[in-house]
């Protein structure tokens, strides 16, 4: 404990707030509701009238902090800052923590609740036959000990804290943004082609199965564009040591879903009896997943065999470009699963994808496609490696801060 520091109980600095309202009984008033959906939504609450709230809820003041008690496994904590003249409610599933104004600051006291000296405490305190009726006993919770330093610091904390999380939260505008700027220029592109905004409106179109489309370009089948395979690996249980752990890089589904495009990671191996049972497909083949997760697909970036949840699909490159038809195949995901037959699980297979139509534009034009998608492509990857960096500073400087392990010199705090 840094000297000036304390400990203390949870309810040694704060008051936990209990004064109930019926907003039935204020019927035409607009409340600033702190509930669970709201929260689950953004940071803002929902502004209610009365009458559409149909059961108790507590008064609450700025500068409180809601500590979500409802299955605390998925973490819920709210500062009260909504700028607003109406009454702020919420509901019963938090526990509100108005902090003394000589012991807590509110913002620090939001942060402490994120932290390791309270939120795995909380998550023991709980009563409940499932997790997600499970609940934070609230006289527990509020015997929690906590450090408390002075004001000072833990207004400087709270600032160091602060700043990093709405860099953080400008990330995540940015790549929100980024997403919705993608799935407008795959619409302009596969309509349009890799014309500027302003021309659109001269490009000759021609109706398709699929859509308007540029009048010189052709609709194919992708059977008739690319070599579709199968992956043949067909052995469960999927550790068995007789065939798992080699050298042998062996991908699964996961690795294709969670690539973002380009498989650069394997979860897994097998040694060269799996390989006998097995077959390796090459660096550049397309993999698409049709089993579960319908429709996924992302290019493999090394040598590598696969299950036969997966299919390798390798283009002919005098009709189409390799990154242009994961391009379009990326736009098929939405179609792919509602069309995929329903049996135990959605599946499709070989035949399903044959004779799937696909846009064959000249080869130059798909070269522009795919190049103006791939420079969005790598904002959204420098967008994500940033938020996770600032997310992992975060975390780190949370510990840290909240632990005495790093301080901060006191005119950080305003």
């Amino acid at each position: 404990m840094p000297e000036g520091w304390r400990w203390a109980e949870l309810q040694e600095v704060v008051t936990a707030e209990k004064e109930a309202i019926n907003p039935l009984d204020h019927p035409d008033e607009l409340f600033a509701y702190y509930s669970i959906p709201a929260y689950q939504q953004g940071d803002n609450p929902a502004l209610t009238l009365g009458r559409e709230i149909l059961s108790l809820k507590l008064l609450v003041e700025e500068r409180s902090v809601l500590f979500g008690k409802l299955n605390p496994r998925v973490p819920k904590v709210w500062l009260v800052s909504h700028k607003s003249e109406r009454r702020k409610i919420a509901s019963t599933e938090f526990i509100t923590l108005l902090p003394k104004a000589a012991e807590t600051a509110s913002d620090f006291l939001y942060y402490l609740c994120w932290s390791g000296n309270v939120m795995p405490k909380a998550q023991e305190l709980v009563s409940g036959s499932t997790p997600s009726r499970q609940r934070v006993d609230a006289s527990s919770f509020l015997e929690i000990r906590v450090p408390v330093p002075p004001l000072p610091e833990q207004r400087a904390i709270a600032m160091v804290l602060r700043t990093v999380q709405k860099a953080k939260e400008a990330c995540e505008r940015v790549l929100a943004a980024t997403r919705q700027l993608k799935q407008s220029l795959l619409h302009h592109l596969f309509t349009y082609g890799p014309v500027p905004f302003p021309q659109a409106a001269h490009v000759p179109l021609k109706e398709t199965e699929i859509g308007p489309t540029p009048a010189h370009w052709e609709l194919s089948r992708l059977g008739q564009v690319a070599t579709i395979e199968r992956g043949k690996f067909t052995h469960r249980p999927r550790n068995d040591p007789l065939f798992y752990g080699g050298m042998i890089p062996f991908i699964q589904t996961g690795d294709v879903t969670k690539s973002g495009g380009r498989i650069t990671a394997y979860t897994q191996t097998l040694n060269e009896l799996g390989l006998s049972v097995s077959r390796i497909f090459p660096k550049g083949t397309i993999v698409l997943t049709i089993a579960a997760n319908i429709g996924d697909t992302a290019i493999l970036t090394f040598d590598s065999a696969f299950p036969d949840s997966l299919v390798g699909i390798t283009p002919k490159r005098d009709l189409v470009e390799c990154d242009y038809l994961l391009c379009f195949l990326q736009t098929q995901k939405p179609e792919m699963d509602r069309l995929a037959p329903r049996g135990t699980q959605k599946n499709i297979n070989i035949r399903f994808l044959e004779p799937w139509p696909v846009l064959v534009p000249p080869l130059p034009e798909q070269r522009e496609i795919a190049a103006q998608l791939s420079a969005v492509d790598a904002k959204l990857a420098a967008e994500e490696s940033r938020r996770a960096a600032l997310a992992a500073l975060f975390q780190s400087l949370l510990h840290h801060l909240m632990t005495g392990q790093v301080r901060v010199p006191l005119e950080c705090g305003g």
